[in-house]
């Protein structure tokens, strides 16, 4: 059952105090599963939750900075367009705003073994299993990181703007991701949003790739109808870009897959990937100029978890887009082609999903 949207923005005293309680309820009950981790999830649930403000609350109140009030202003004719033209669910999600007064809400930690790219997986009572551990503070998820580093893993830590709560909690746009032009604004509204129309637990690349696609199709639509030329153009440049990381990645995984299954010693095996980062550092070097920044996705500590990162958002990304075609477009039936193949086992889904992304290297 869907939230009643209020014309001013604010729920009755009565509904929002039961709301804080359920709030409290379910982020209290985190608390016995898994220690310390739970603890500090629940916390950073909570802040974020009590520092919403309606939008509408946002974009009347005069002391707030007027480049607020304006994005504000295009994220609520964004998010009304997710709903009337992307068939995207009508809730009380990204009607609210909250500052949380730093740059990231929460930073992912992604580990892979020293010679895999499958990441490993934490879970969890809600999201299900996932290739990443999200932490609201960046020197818990370092210390993580530093502990599975000393185990053999190899690692990353990225700072996250957004993150989706599946509908569970009413979502709010966040400080952090005002930093972002436009476009990345848009696309990200809508990319959240995504997950909460389709999300498969266990299934990380089907879920941020499915996610990708609809963030895509969206913006597209979105630019179509209220962009300029050269806002259509950049977007084009930026596909392009990202095209050519997503090669790049795709390229030194299927080479380090190669190697992995080579049988070799763990010294030779250890000297050739090396050697294959080192190539894929060198190449990415001459594309620094790019909108997407190839040489920043792949600069500083080369490894398996940040292959793996990318592959979790973009890998499944040409499949979606062959479905979306084979439907002509219609959002409705990519939907609900997607839905017979989250009925799918994952074995049965990866192997549809592979047929489709064979396609497109075909060309058909």
């Amino acid at each position: 059952m869907q939230n009643a949207h209020f014309p001013n923005g604010r729920q009755p005293a009565i509904e929002a105090n039961v709301k804080r309680r359920s709030i409290a309820i379910l982020l209290a009950s985190l608390l016995v599963l898994e220690g310390c981790y739970y603890v500090q999830a629940a916390r950073g649930q909570y802040d974020l939750m009590q520092r919403r403000r309606p939008v509408e609350d946002v974009i009347a109140d005069a002391s707030s900075p007027e480049k607020l009030r304006d994005r504000l202003i295009m994220v609520r004719e964004a998010r009304q367009f997710a709903v009337d033209e992307l068939l995207l669910p009508d809730n009380d999600s990204y009607r609210s705003y909250a500052d949380l007064e730093r740059d990231y809400v929460v930073w992912n930690v992604i580990a892979t073994p020293e010679f895999s790219l499958d990441p490993r997986h934490w879970c969890y009572p809600v999201a299900g299993c996932v290739a990443y551990r999200g932490y609201f503070a960046e020197a818990s998820a370092k210390k993580l990181a530093d502990r599975l580093a000393s185990d053999g893993f190899d690692v990353m830590v990225g700072g996250v703007s957004a993150y989706s709560t599946l509908g569970r909690f009413a979502d709010p746009v966040l400080n952090t991701m005002m930093r972002w032009n436009d476009t990345d604004l848009v696309a990200t509204l809508f990319h959240e949003l995504a997950h909460q129309k389709l999300y498969i637990k266990g299934d990380t690349r089907f879920n941020e790739s499915f996610a990708t696609t609809v963030a895509d199709a969206g913006l597209e639509r979105w630019l179509a109808s209220t962009g300029t030329p050269a806002d259509l153009e950049a977007r084009e440049k930026r596909r392009a870009d990202n095209a050519l990381v997503l090669n790049m990645a795709m390229a030194a995984r299927r080479k380090l897959e190669s190697l992995y299954a080579s049988g070799l010693d763990a010294t030779a095996m250890r000297e050739r990937k090396r050697q294959v980062f080192e190539e894929l550092a060198k190449e990415a070097s001459r594309y620094d100029g790019t909108a997407n920044g190839a040489g920043y996705w792949f600069s500083g500590n080369l490894n398996n978890a940040r292959i793996a990162s990318i592959g979790l958002y973009e890998g499944r990304v040409p499949a979606f887009t062959v479905m979306l075609d084979d439907c002509g477009g219609d959002l409705g039936c990519f939907y609900a082609r997607a839905e017979v193949l989250a009925e799918m086992n994952i074995v049965e889904r990866d192997v549809e999903l592979d047929r489709l992304a064979a396609r497109m290297d075909q060309g058909s």
